[in-house]
């Protein structure tokens, strides 16, 4: 993403990626490609949120994965890489032209026995899919956000994780003319209310580059 669309300075960025660990050399692979060939670059999760994934992957051991919305795959690979060899990533992407460089670099991480990539729309797909989820992260269509939650809540087993990105959306969801003329400032602020409020989950909104709210399944 951005920088400016970080909730924290180029510089901070900056000197957080430099302290940090090293992103996976096909995850810098793929960052260029997304660049190249994509037309909005910027929805990338990137080196931060991928460490981040990655880490609480280790930590939690997750078996299933949700995801919603996957993009070029980075947080798709990200997290493969910290699962163990039995456990599976399901991950939804509504648009079909990024089918190909997707699986182009499930294939090239080795990571193809993990990952379920299936296209269509998540609010059709998560209804057929008879799973119980360690975790999901969520980073789909924002004017759908407080569906998907209430599409997988009932699923996710007590202790799991809900990840859900850009919850800041760019500091709009301060500005109430922005959560009044525009949908998607509208729908990421009910969502934050919404799960915020909501006594089946723990939440802690994170100002962690585009905002990330986690939620723990009580």
């Amino acid at each position: 993403m951005r920088y400016e669309d970080s909730c924290v300075s180029e510089e901070i960025n900056k000197y957080s990626e430099e302290h940090s660990s090293e992103e996976h050399p096909i995850l810098q692979e793929l960052t260029r490609q997304t660049h190249l060939r994509m037309i909005n670059p910027r929805m990338i999760s990137g080196k931060q949120q991928g460490l981040l994934l990655q880490i609480l992957c280790k930590l939690k051991r997750p078996q299933n994965i949700l995801e919603i919305g996957t993009f070029t795959a980075y947080s798709t690979i990200a997290m493969a890489l910290a699962l163990d060899d039995d456990a599976k990533i399901t991950t939804i992407e509504r648009n079909e032209e990024n089918e190909d460089i997707i699986l182009e670099f499930v294939e090239k991480a080795e990571q193809l026995h993990k990952i379920d990539l299936i296209i269509g729309d998540a609010l059709e797909v998560i209804p057929e899919l008879n799973k119980t989820w360690d975790l999901v992260f969520i980073d789909g269509d924002k004017r759908e956000y407080e569906k998907y939650f209430d599409l997988v809540i009932d699923n996710v087993c007590t202790g799991g994780l809900i990840i859900t990105d850009n919850v800041l959306w760019s500091g709009k969801v301060l500005i109430d003319s922005e959560i009044e003329k525009d949908e998607q400032t509208a729908a990421v602020d009910a969502f934050n209310k919404k799960v915020s409020k909501d006594s089946r989950v723990d939440s802690l909104l994170l100002p962690f580059r585009d905002g990330l709210m986690i939620l723990v399944k009580r």
